[in-house]
């Protein structure tokens, strides 16, 4: 519900009370005057300090029902903008928000459900940030068995990709050099810049593979610590400007700051492969109740009504966000880069804590 809608409760209010009033006031009126047997002639000429006595009854009415119904409705009015904006929080996930008492009518029972509501949700998020926590530790357990079946897909992937690709390169230029004394300049020239781009496919591939090395987890590091680690990296392996916004954020739990990190490694190895962007922006920060991240590139974009939208990684990002309780949006359009964003709440785990 808007503020304009809120206003027009008011005001509906006041205009209700104000009917209420002259309703009354006129069938009154009608049995005063046959009561009494007068006549509007006599009520009219009626004054009080050279006012008529009708007019003076009509503006207290009119102003009696104004006021009443001006100031009920304001007051309903703001008890219900409370509830609008406890409602908005939660929408952002601000699930430690609380709505004050609002009385022991249907707005107050209202008020206590929504508590209620918030206090399940938090204690549900606290329970996937300890989950997630639980499976991080497992997946340091796994390690070894994670290794070997990582380097069984790495093999998969340069086999499917690289080789090929390398293979293709080699069978071209073997084919160039044969047919070199048959060939114009111009098609020799063509071929060649085929082949650079063949190879620079391949070599972007191969970073984006070795960007994957990166551990599965900090591995006794930080959030911060390591993703500046993370950047510093990309950085000197990739021709692209990133710009780093991370400021102090509190402690998260271990299952936060690994899904948080795989996130953004997996967003970096999506902008090194598909968006051609020339700068992306990473932000990561925290304020009382929420911990934000969020990555823009200048890059190509792409149609999120596509398809092809899955393929960018959103899937597995968005799994990671719902394990930890968080929202990610995703904002693109063809030409227009591409802008992620991830709100995780920060949930005091009480239980943790007892023992």
């Amino acid at each position: 519900m808007s503020r304009k809608q809120m206003a027009n409760i008011q005001w509906r209010m006041t205009r209700f009370t104000l009917g209420v009033g002259l309703m009354i006031a006129i069938p009154v009126l009608i049995v005063m005057i046959v009561q009494y047997e007068l006549s509007l002639t006599e009520l009219w000429n009626a004054k009080w300090f050279d006012i008529p006595v009708l007019l003076i009854l009509l503006f207290l009415i009119v102003a009696a029902g104004v006021v009443s119904g001006f100031t009920f409705g304001y007051s309903l009015k703001q008890r219900l903008e409370v509830l609008v904006e406890a409602t908005l929080r939660y929408e952002k996930g601000q699930f430690a928000h609380r709505v004050p008492p609002l009385g022991d009518d249907e707005i107050g029972l209202s008020g206590d459900r929504l508590n209620e509501m918030a206090q399940r949700i938090e204690k549900q998020v606290a329970s996937l940030q300890r989950l997630s926590t639980e499976k991080a530790e497992m997946q340091d357990q796994l390690k070894k068995s994670a290794i070997l079946e990582e380097r069984q897909r790495l093999a998969r992937e340069l086999h499917d990709a690289v080789s090929q690709q390398l293979f293709a390169i080699s069978m071209m230029s073997s084919a160039v050099q044969e047919n070199m004394n048959n060939m114009e300049g111009g098609k020799i020239e063509r071929q060649i810049a085929m082949i650079e781009k063949m190879a620079g496919h391949a070599q972007k591939e191969m970073r984006a593979l070795l960007l994957h090395l990166r551990p599965a987890t900090l591995e006794g590091k930080g959030l911060r610590e390591g993703l500046e680690e993370l950047l510093q990296e990309f950085q000197a392996k990739q021709p692209i400007e990133i710009r780093t916004e991370i400021t102090d954020i509190p402690p998260l739990s271990k299952g936060v700051e690994d899904h948080l990190f795989r996130i953004v490694q997996e967003g970096l190895s999506n902008v090194f492969r598909h968006s051609q962007a020339t700068s992306v922006t990473v932000r990561l920060g925290a304020t009382d109740t929420q911990v934000f991240l969020r990555m823009i590139d200048n890059g190509v974009g792409f149609d999120m009504s596509s398809s092809k939208a899955a393929s960018y990684g959103l899937r597995s990002m968005q799994e990671r966000a719902d394990e930890i309780g968080g929202v990610l949006d995703m904002i693109s359009s063809p030409g227009k880069g591409t802008q992620l964003s991830v709100k995780v709440p920060i949930i005091e785990d009480r239980g943790e804590q007892e023992r």
